[in-house]
């Protein structure tokens, strides 16, 4: 593939969007530029909420992402100038990549096959839901290399229970697709190469949805995540009383009534 290749491949169809990582080469690593491309179409996603109303995540390749480009950050330790700066733009500019899927208004799928470690794992925990081909396989292997998976860290241990994540930060071990389901890092687990259709499956049925309601919602979910109980509660309260004043659960509402009485 030549290097003009986009970073990036979309597709939309019928209200969802999939959105493709295109480094197969480098299995997809996530570079500066891969980066800044996700960035830059998160934030376009954002804008057409009108019109699309989920998001599937998927990759090129035989893997679905190994990661930071460790090729690249290793001429970040050559510039003794600004080697440090660079590393810190790197990761504030990872960080913010993850941090804008959940504060997208719609639910973004992850489509995994092969493999996804270290930052590619990171960036399937911070997917709102996750899809694996049977094949596909998740680690943070930092230690093997006298890098701790620090920013990764944060993503798996907000989707795994503690000793779960620190045994995968700890160990670099490989987890298997039916393990990582039972872990809570994957919801479904399919067929070997089937993982993007399945994905995009899912969401057609999102999207088949109330786009406000699912707003709404993901949006509470994230914020409540946060709170102390009773402040979740009072704002879990609030959220709901929003949404039944809407039009969209009044007319739902009304049609559930009609079906059961019929």
């Amino acid at each position: 593939m030549p290097d003009t290749a986009p970073l990036l491949l979309r597709q939309d169809r019928d209200g969802v969007a999939t959105v493709t990582l295109n480094r197969p080469r480098a299995r997809n690593a996530l570079s500066h530029g891969l980066l800044t491309a996700l960035r830059e179409e998160f934030a376009q996603l954002a804008r057409q909420e009108g019109d699309v109303r989920a998001v599937v995540l998927a990759a090129e390749g035989p893997a679905f992402c190994a990661g930071h480009d460790l090729k690249e950050m290793t001429g970040y330790r050559a510039d003794a100038d600004r080697g440090a700066a660079r590393f810190a733009e790197l990761f504030d500019l990872c960080s913010a990549v993850m941090m804008a899927i959940p504060a997208l208004p719609q639910p973004v799928i992850a489509a995994v096959e092969g493999v996804a470690t270290a930052a590619g794992c990171q960036l399937v925990a911070s997917c709102d839901l996750a899809v694996a081909g049977e094949e596909a396989r998740f680690a943070t292997p930092g230690v093997q290399i006298g890098l701790f998976c620090s920013t990764p860290m944060v993503a798996l241990s907000r989707n795994l229970s503690r000793k779960a994540a620190m045994a995968m930060l700890l160990t670099a071990e490989l987890v298997g697709a039916e393990e990582a389901r039972a872990l809570g890092l994957v919801n479904r687990v399919v067929g070997a190469g089937t993982a993007v259709a399945a994905a995009q499956a899912l969401a057609a049925g999102i999207a088949a949805r109330s786009a406000s309601t699912v707003r709404v919602g993901k949006r509470a979910f994230y914020e409540q995540l946060e709170m102390p109980l009773a402040e979740a509660y009072a704002h879990a309260g609030r959220v709901m009383t929003e949404n039944m004043l809407a039009r969209s659960a009044e007319d739902g509402i009304a049609a559930f009534l009609d079906r059961k009485s019929g």
